[in-house]
């Protein structure tokens, strides 16, 4: 997994960077398929903004969350994206039972 992190008028602090990274290997634990993170932390006012795009096999994913309290949102975010990689998951996966109906069973005379 390719991760780029981006600050807008907040500088990327290692325990930032290493907080955004410990959170990110939750997604990576659900899905595997992962290949780039693009993440924006931003600063507006007295408003904490965490953003990413996410592209895995197949799609691509976005969440944003706004809290007073930087690590709240990006804790935000990565829940966010979470139901969202689970959601796509469930949907990629065949859920159909192979000759399971009653109309593929043999007759039984």
């Amino acid at each position: 997994m390719q991760l780029n992190l981006t600050g807008h008028h907040v500088d990327i602090t290692d325990s930032l960077r290493d907080y955004v990274t410990t959170k990110l290997e939750k997604l990576e634990r659900h899905f595997d398929q992962v290949t780039n993170v693009h993440v924006i932390l931003g600063v507006e006012k007295l408003r904490q903004k965490a953003e990413a795009q996410v592209n895995i096999k197949g799609n691509q994913l976005f969440a944003e969350s706004v809290n007073e309290d930087m690590y709240a949102s990006i804790d935000d975010m990565i829940d966010k994206l979470d139901r969202q990689v689970r959601k796509h998951k469930e949907k990629i996966t065949d859920h159909h039972r192979q000759n399971g109906a009653l109309k593929d069973q043999p007759i039984a005379e």
